[in-house]
């Protein structure tokens, strides 16, 4: 669908990311500048846009996958996945049992990726749009008016990450002002959001192709959808109407579709996916940070996929959540790596894979190397570095049905609920066509996921479960289809799993509801008297 522009602009972004500005042939010995143009010499057209904004897209690529970037603090502090210390290391002074117990401060290193990459991007956009507005980057009127709508709508897309995990935080639209900017409440920022992408959405550009991987009107309903999903969590008055008029203009659009196969979505070539609205692109050679494969497989998985690397051996699911999959749904085997894996050349056993893992650890436990089914959503191809090619999903078409269905759900209208899970469902289930299929009232029971606390052989201790979650099957659904794609704390945290449940050796912290932000930055508070902890810090 997207095809060979897609592939092109991937490789854009990543060589502006590079910085690198290269003067081929230069054999004239006058004195003529070329390793720079001159402001006054820059006559911009709208062919130049991409490369005018990718600076502002760019932060987000270490934004999500970087180093305890916004896929860890989604992931690692939720129940579906863990980084256990294991014979290789990865204890690393107790970061990762502090995400999974939610035991962090703020002193700690975790919750500020997420924070510096998203103001990144938010300083570089109102640099652009501040050029744009006062002429110093000349735009043709109709092409300045649109970089600036889609400047905006990145820079929402920057607030709602920091509205999700920090919320109470400045607000900076003006890139001229130094003094230290206020701090804004969660409700502010909410509906600064809201309104910024309400006003910019008619200015916003319709296209598919060209757009991919920036902020088209599409990905902005999306991302609206998304906000007023959440806006319950967020302000104490949920919108669960909004919800459904925002997914209505995307579906009714016609623009997207649901990929035939699930693992497309997700492979070296996704780029390509007609489900995908808005993504992260990622280049093994142009656009580094993508390196979940590093971060999941054991070292001898470089045999099994003749890596150019040797991967790190970390992460890998909570056995409790793997066995809440149906085995014949194949979102089972197309997410997780798991039992004998072999060697590429050879063809000989390199490891096994088990859906058992002793503990994250700070005891003493040690998880062995082969503990744990494996993060595999993302295609691994043969002779992968340690930078993958596939693109970050973060809005997708199943993500827009689904957010219809649960807002349909939670306003009495199971069964029209139903028929959109069904219709994820299905090509998850073409081998059993029948288990496809849910009811409304299946959609209303409770989860499958058996919560409580696991001991070191395996069994629950002080099962807490999942049958008393309220549209529980239903939080199990996004589990299956959205697993690893970092969702899952916002998910629980709306269902109300984060502050009360227990799983693998997390336990509900003593200021539960307190965690359901992560703190402002240390190093935040002490640049900016202005700026208080958020509460329970």
């Amino acid at each position: 669908m997207f095809g060979v522009y897609t592939v092109k602009y991937k490789k854009i972004i990543g060589i502006l990311l590079c910085g690198s500005l290269i003067c081929q042939g230069c054999t004239d010995l006058k004195e003529e500048v070329f390793s720079e143009v001159l402001e006054n010499d820059y006559k911009p057209t709208e062919r130049d846009l991409p490369y005018i904004l990718a600076p502002v897209y760019a932060s987000f690529r270490t934004l999500m996958f970087g180093w305890q970037g916004y896929f860890d603090l989604q992931e690692e502090s939720a129940d579906h996945i863990i980084t256990p210390v294991r014979p290789n290391g990865w204890d690393d002074a107790g970061t990762y049992r502090r995400m999974h117990q939610h035991t962090w401060n703020a002193v700690q290193w975790q919750p500020y990726n997420t924070w510096q990459q998203a103001y990144a991007s938010i300083t570089k956009a109102n640099r652009v749009i501040m050029q744009v507005e006062d002429g110093t980057l000349p735009l043709p009127e109709e092409t300045g008016k649109a970089a600036v709508a889609e400047l905006r709508a990145a820079r929402a897309l920057a607030y709602y990450l920091l509205l999700d995990n920090h919320g109470n935080v400045p607000i900076v639209t003006d890139y001229r002002d130094v003094t230290l900017p206020d701090q804004k409440t969660r409700k502010e920022l909410y509906d600064f959001v809201v309104k910024e992408l309400t006003e910019i959405i008619p200015a916003l550009s319709e296209d598919v192709e060209s757009m991919y991987g920036r902020m088209n009107v599409w990905a902005a309903h999306a991302l609206l959808a998304k906000i007023y999903l959440n806006a319950q969590v967020y302000t104490g008055t949920p919108a669960w109407d909004k919800v459904i008029q925002q997914t209505d203009q995307v579906i009714e659009a016609n623009k997207y579709r649901l990929d035939a196969d699930y693992k497309s979505v997700f492979s070296a070539t996704n780029q390509n996916s007609p489900e995908i609205i808005f993504a992260v692109p990622y280049d093994e050679i142009y656009g580094h940070g993508s390196q979940i494969h590093m971060k999941t497989l054991d070292p001898l998985s470089r045999l099994v996929y003749n890596m150019a690397a040797g991967p790190w051996g970390g992460n890998c699911a909570v056995p409790q959540f793997i066995d809440t999959y149906d085995t014949d749904d194949q979102r089972l085997y197309d997410s997780w790596i798991q039992g004998p894996q072999y060697h590429a050349a050879t063809g000989e056993l390199v490891i096994t894979y088990v859906n058992e893992v002793p503990g994250i650890g700070g005891d003493g436990t040690v998880a062995p190397s082969n503990a744990g089914y494996r993060i595999g959503k993302y295609e691994i191809k043969k002779g992968a570095t340690s930078n993958l090619d596939n693109d970050y999903p973060m809005f997708r078409y199943a993500d827009i049905l689904m957010m219809k269905a649960e807002a349909l759900l939670r306003t009495g209208k199971a069964e029209q609920a139903a028929a959109l899970v069904t219709t994820v469902r299905e090509r998850a289930f073409k081998s059993r066509p029948e288990k496809a299929v849910v009811k409304g009232s299946d959609l209303l029971s409770g989860s499958m996921y058996n919560y409580g606390v696991q001991a070191k052989d395996g069994t629950v201790a002080g099962n807490n479960g999942g049958a008393d979650i309220v549209y529980g099957r239903f939080l199990d659904e996004l589990g299956w289809e959205f697993t690893a794609e970092a969702h899952r704390r916002q998910d629980i945290i709306r269902f109300g799993v984060f502050q009360t449940k227990s799983w693998f050796n997390h336990k509900p912290h003593a200021n539960a509801t307190s965690r359901t932000l992560f703190p402002i930055p240390n190093d935040e508070l002490n640049k900016n008297p202005k700026l208080e902890q958020n509460q329970g810090y």
